[in-house]
């Protein structure tokens, strides 16, 4: 297939979306003002108390980690698209064999794109490990990981209030609604962990050594989850960054970056500095920079344009 017919096809799920998501609004409206759809939110009015002795507030700390995140997963996403699309690398990276990182295995090369990609992933994997630390030594595990199964109607609900514009109440400096808190858990406790296992189930070297795991867990599967779980996390950001701005994006801003409950501008322009450092990074990730920090961990060979066709 060509790049055009495949671009047509990504034009049309656009509009589709969109059809979708009208006729689910104009559903979720008529469910929620039936007899039967009041009386469901008034017995699930869509969040769960919080267990006795959880935190109140957000930290600054998970603001910095809300930023690092977001910082990695821009990047594992650009490198993961561009390693998907099979495009043929403009250098390759291989890895040093001297003392310090003399192993059993035989380096392996491969391209720049990839090479970034696993960079990345072990700074987000080990801003990760930090996060998941600080997470149970502070109590905040206690809003974002479910502790009665009334949370699962109350998410229903949840969904309910936002697919019928008249957004959930909750008050997120004290507590996250139940749709929220499942979102926040499956991205930390599921998808997070799924994207670390398949990436090392297919990353070069590890496939080799993993090979007696094809029959139950195959290579090509691993691949197919890990592409799904960038789609959930790419699709997660979308609805997140949308759901913040739309649902008071002052508020929101302040609790997830200035770590403040109140409506000033502080969150705003920490939020706006953090754009700026996103830009800038983007447009530093050239393959001339990257070349450059690849070559003090391994060799680097930039390979030359492709040879013209011969005519007949």
């Amino acid at each position: 297939m060509s790049n055009r017919s495949r671009w047509f096809r990504l034009v049309w799920i656009a509009p589709a979306l969109v059809v979708l998501l009208l006729i689910a609004v104009l559903a979720a409206i008529a469910i929620r003002y039936s007899p039967a759809g009041q009386d469901f939110l008034a017995d699930y009015p869509g969040s769960t108390p919080l267990p006795d002795g959880a935190p109140v507030g957000i930290p600054a700390w998970l603001g910095w980690q809300h930023f690092l995140n977001m910082f990695f997963l821009l990047f594992i996403v650009r490198t993961g698209w561009v390693i998907r699309q099979g495009v043929r690398p403009s250098a390759f990276w291989t890895r040093k064999n001297d003392g310090r990182f003399r192993t059993k295995n035989p380096p392996v090369r491969i391209g720049l794109p990839l090479w970034f990609h696993l960079s990345v992933d072990a700074l987000w994997v080990l801003n990760g490990i930090v996060f998941v630390v600080l997470l149970f030594s502070t109590g905040q595990w206690m809003r974002i990981v479910p502790t009665s199964w009334g949370v699962f109607p109350n998410a229903v609900s949840a969904g309910l209030q936002y697919l019928s514009l008249n957004w959930p109440t909750e008050h997120a400096w004290v507590n996250y609604n139940s749709l929220q808190l499942l979102s926040y858990f499956a991205t930390v406790f599921l998808a997070a962990p799924l994207a670390l296992i398949t990436g090392i189930r297919i990353a070069p070297g590890f496939a080799a050594r993993l090979r007696p795991l094809d029959r139950v867990f195959p290579t090509r599967f691993a691949r197919t989850v890990h592409f799904l779980v960038m789609i959930y996390f790419v699709a997660f950001v979308v609805a997140h960054v949308t759901l913040v701005l739309a649902t008071g994006a002052l508020e929101n801003l302040n609790v997830m970056y200035a770590a403040s409950d109140d409506a000033g501008w502080a969150g705003f322009w920490i939020f706006a500095a953090s754009l700026v450092v996103l830009a800038v990074a983007w447009i530093a990730a050239r393959p001339a920079v990257l070349t450059a920090i690849a070559g003090r961990t391994g060799t680097v060979r930039v390979m030359g344009p492709p040879a013209p066709r011969r005519k007949p």
